[in-house]
């Protein structure tokens, strides 16, 4: 076979032969290299909760906060958001850092549909966001407002007819009370006469200058103007026995008086049902219908009262007897340069779970946390006003002095 053919041949890739010492050594190394680098990722991953950089760790030293995984106390911030450099610069170890929401003063109001509306639609919304509102005025009003409306002016017609009404017959009462006094006084006249005509008749039949026949005559005369006054006394005994206002004719007017103020009454509250009145004093936050729609669960409008705004803090567990009421607060935020100042107002009686937190999965949602109020002072709260529910970051000193 010559040297062409040789190079002609194909190349023998039987792989059960035996491989040299030098290719054994090769595959060995690779196949160690692919095992020890998962072993080395996780172990860099283990250290790394347990051993932090010396930056990470001066932080942890200034604020006071440890890392989640490995120790007892959870870190106070979501893992994505970072200290201000102005607030990191500043930190102080017994600082009490956390997460807060500003809002107004009693949180943010809900404005939702009267109870009762039914099926109805919002007609027509008679606010704007920015607003200002009175407890009790008109916000909007729904699409069942005229016919609501209709109903209360029936029961208004309804009402006057029973007050005239009692007014006429306290009027009639009282009339035939002074017809029956009027009618005795004439009865008892009429008696007194007849007694006076009976009297005459008798002396002239006793000297018979009167016939029998007229002084009987005057006797039963006599009589008949004494049945009249008993009767003329029963009938104003009818009506002087009470006082007018207790006249069974005016008592049953009265009812029927009573009967219309309910039945107006009742319209009213009907119709309360299609008008939307503000439950506090407040700005108009948010509006989350346009007329034509059915008022949804949510509410209808937000409302808050922005004249005083706080901040709802939280602070974890471990943290707490740190806080006391009236110590200073500093809030800050990207969102504007400015920072805010307040103080603490109130620290909550339970321990709840963390809910100032974003949507990432891997963030440390179990967290106990305690709600802070904080009051926010008048330059702040000016400033504030217009961020409802706006995430800042807290920091309470918890050396300085506290405010009483």
């Amino acid at each position: 076979m010559s040297a062409t053919d040789e190079k002609s041949l194909p190349i023998n890739l039987n792989l059960s032969e035996p491989k040299s010492p030098r290719q054994r050594s090769w595959f060995r190394k690779r196949y160690l290299l692919v095992l020890l680098v998962p072993v080395f990722m996780f172990s860099g991953a283990v250290l790394g909760m347990y051993f932090q950089p010396t930056g990470l760790q001066k932080f942890y030293a200034l604020t006071g906060l440890q890392p989640g995984g490995g120790s007892d106390a959870p870190i106070a911030l979501p893992p994505d958001i970072e200290l201000p450099p102005k607030m990191a610069e500043t930190m102080l170890p017994s600082d009490v850092v956390g997460l807060a929401r500003v809002m107004p003063r009693g949180d943010v109001s809900v404005v939702a549909a009267p109870y009762g509306a039914g099926d109805a639609r919002i007609a027509e919304i008679l606010v704007s966001v920015g607003d200002r509102a009175e407890k009790g005025s008109l916000l909007a009003r729904l699409d069942n407002h005229t016919a609501l409306a209709g109903a209360v002016l029936t029961a208004e017609a309804n009402l006057a007819v029973r007050e005239a009404t009692l007014i006429q017959t306290r009027a009639a009462v009282e009339a035939s009370r002074n017809e029956a006094q009027a009618a005795l006084d004439q009865a008892i006249s009429t008696a007194a006469e007849a007694a006076s005509a009976l009297a005459r008749t008798e002396a002239l039949a006793s000297n018979a200058v009167s016939t029998q026949a007229a002084l009987d005559a005057a006797r039963a005369a006599a009589e008949d103007a004494r049945l009249s006054v008993v009767r003329a006394e029963a009938t104003l005994t009818r009506y002087a026995s009470v006082t007018l206002d207790e006249q069974p004719d005016v008592i049953v007017a009265r009812r029927n008086v009573d009967a219309a103020q309910s039945e107006l009454a009742r319209a009213r509250l009907d119709l309360a049902r299609a008008e939307v009145v503000a439950p506090i004093t407040g700005t108009i936050l948010d509006i989350h219908v346009t007329p034509g729609q059915r008022p949804p669960t949510d509410g209808i409008m937000d409302m808050g009262d922005t004249d005083q705004m706080m901040a709802e803090v939280e602070v974890w567990q471990d943290r707490i007897s740190a806080v006391m009421v009236g110590q200073p607060v500093e809030l800050v935020t990207p969102a504007f340069g400015a920072t805010l100042q307040g103080r603490v107002d109130r620290i909550g009686l339970t321990v709840g779970r963390q809910g100032l937190i974003s949507d990432d999965a891997a963030e440390n949602k179990d967290a106990r946390v305690i709600q802070v109020l904080v009051v926010l002072d008048k330059a702040s709260s000016d400033v504030a006003a217009r961020f409802t529910n706006l995430e800042v970051i807290a920091r309470i000193d918890t050396t300085g002095r506290a405010i009483p």
